[in-house]
């Protein structure tokens, strides 16, 4: 869900700006490779209306768009950062990596890391002769590359929805740019391809913002300082509470997805649930991701896709964490239900009625939706009035307890024959009902409660006399003479 909403983001700031909307698969970390993942965002956008510019499947003008296709081209910039003297190879074997931290844990540094104060006791090329790192390279062994981070220098940028942000050079690591297996990290590769593909805006999760100012380096240490794009940095999206980031498992406890699409894990096979197989429409989820963090500075709640595009900007985007509201999505989803034509829900209807095996008439289906629709949030919510088209066969005995008395079979029996005489329109319908109450001095209490029950078996329901026009004449007749005989 939060993947959904940057994508969300970057889309509808692209397109209120003329722009394009790019999508670049950033897979140069192998060990993270997830089977499947690459086409489930690709069917994920889709679903929510989402249209690419330039993509991996379409190609475009900067193509690849899969860094792993794209890998060739990335030992080139991470050589001139070790030929400017801005990165160096380092040579540290997992082992002497954990003696390092353990050592300055026990000095009591509060971050251990590999930066300006630790890189001279490592075994790096700032630390060994020229001639024993060429011997290293040339017998292969394993290195990394790593950015030489200053000391003591304020890093600043801009963040469009943050401000300023300065950060001391002397909190940050010297981050691996280039990996002993031959790939680049996120934050080299990022760079470069947000330079050859002319990105203008970077908008980003949260997550990333302690990365910016190595980023930023990056782009001076390259030389494109002046072209570097703008950075956004979203919100989080918190749990319901609160009280720390929206996860997985939150959605799993208190029981709402937070997959768009059914996720099914390659590893574990765990089955996440998703909007779309839980009956939510797309527009529905769009429209509640969109409020995650960002709002129009009006009232207005709900938008259209493109309306969302016209409204869009950054500068009403909040820093703060936005919490997730289940009952608000679900608020949503009634609110697009209930803009769809009965037609349109009928045959969105069908294939759960058959999976329920529940006769129904085709051409009474768009009158059943009308009936049902304002009482539910999702389609398949509107099978709850199967009665419509199955007669009860029992009736709701914790009601008939409370309102059966003596002289209801006569009311009951009174108010079919007043029916008997009257066309079977809602409107004439509740004119017969209430002026037969009146007529016989009979209060709504004591014969509205009956009539639902026999003719639906529930104490609850759509309008009473928009359903009996429904069913009709004959149905309604019927199913008040069997309540009837059930009592006697």
């Amino acid at each position: 869900m939060g993947g959904v909403r940057t994508a969300l983001f970057n889309y509808l700031f692209a397109k209120k700006h003329g722009g394009d909307f790019i999508l670049r698969i950033e897979d140069t970390d192998q060990k993270r490779y997830v089977p499947g993942a690459e086409d489930y965002i690709r069917a994920a956008l889709q679903w929510v209306g989402i249209k690419l510019d330039e993509d991996p499947w379409n190609g475009g003008e900067f193509g690849p768009y899969r860094q792993s296709e794209r890998k060739d081209l990335y030992r080139s910039y991470a050589d001139q950062l070790i030929d400017s003297g801005h990165a160096y190879y380092a040579f540290d074997s997992s082992e002497e990596l954990t003696e390092m931290r353990e050592r300055l844990t026990k000095a009591k540094v509060p971050s251990p890391q590999y930066n300006a104060a630790v890189r001279m006791t490592m075994q790096n090329s700032l630390t060994l002769s020229a001639d024993e790192v060429q011997r290293k390279l040339d017998a292969g062994d394993p290195y990394t590359i790593r950015v030489k981070v200053p000391r003591n220098e304020e890093i600043r940028f801009h963040d469009k929805i943050r401000g300023w942000v300065q950060v001391s050079s002397n909190a940050i690591d010297d981050k691996v740019i280039y990996k002993s297996d031959g790939m680049p990290t996120y934050h080299l590769a990022n760079i470069v391809d947000d330079h050859l593909m002319k990105i203008t805006h970077v908008i980003r999760g949260e997550e990333w913002l302690p990365s910016a100012p190595i980023h930023v380096l990056l782009y001076r240490y390259l030389g494109w300082e002046d072209s570097r794009p703008e950075f956004a940095h979203l919100p989080l999206i918190l749990k319901p509470d609160g009280n720390g980031k929206l996860s997985k498992r939150d959605g799993d406890r208190l029981g709402f997805p937070v997959f768009p699409l059914e996720w099914v894990d390659p590893q574990s096979r765990e089955v996440s649930s998703g909007y779309r197989e839980k009956g939510y429409f797309p527009e529905a989820f769009v429209n509640m991701i969109a409020f995650l963090g960002w709002n129009p500075g009006s009232d207005q709640e709900v938008y259209s896709l493109e309306g969302l595009i016209e409204a869009f900007s950054l500068e009403r985007v909040g820093k703060s964490g936005s919490k997730f509201d289940a009952d608000k999505t679900r608020w949503y989803n009634q609110t697009y239900l209930r803009t769809k034509s009965n037609q349109e829900l009928a045959e969105l209807l069908k294939p759960t009625l058959v999976k329920e095996s529940i006769p129904f008439e085709e051409e009474k289906l768009p009158g059943y939706v009308d009936l049902m629709k304002d009482r539910a949030f999702f389609v398949a919510d509107m099978i709850e009035g199967a009665y419509l088209f199955i007669r009860p066969t029992e009736y709701d005995e914790k009601l008939l307890g409370k309102k059966w008395k003596e002289g209801s079979a006569d009311l009951v029996l009174g108010l079919v024959e007043a029916f008997s005489k009257t066309d079977y329109s809602a409107e004439t319908l509740h004119a017969t009902f209430s002026k037969y109450l009146e007529e016989n001095g009979i209060g709504m209490g004591a014969a509205m409660p009956l009539l639902r029950v026999f003719i639906t078996g529930r104490g609850v329901g759509p309008g009473m006399f928009e359903t009996m026009e429904f069913l009709g004449r004959d149905e309604s007749e019927s199913r008040l003479k069997l309540g009837l005989e059930s009592r006697t």
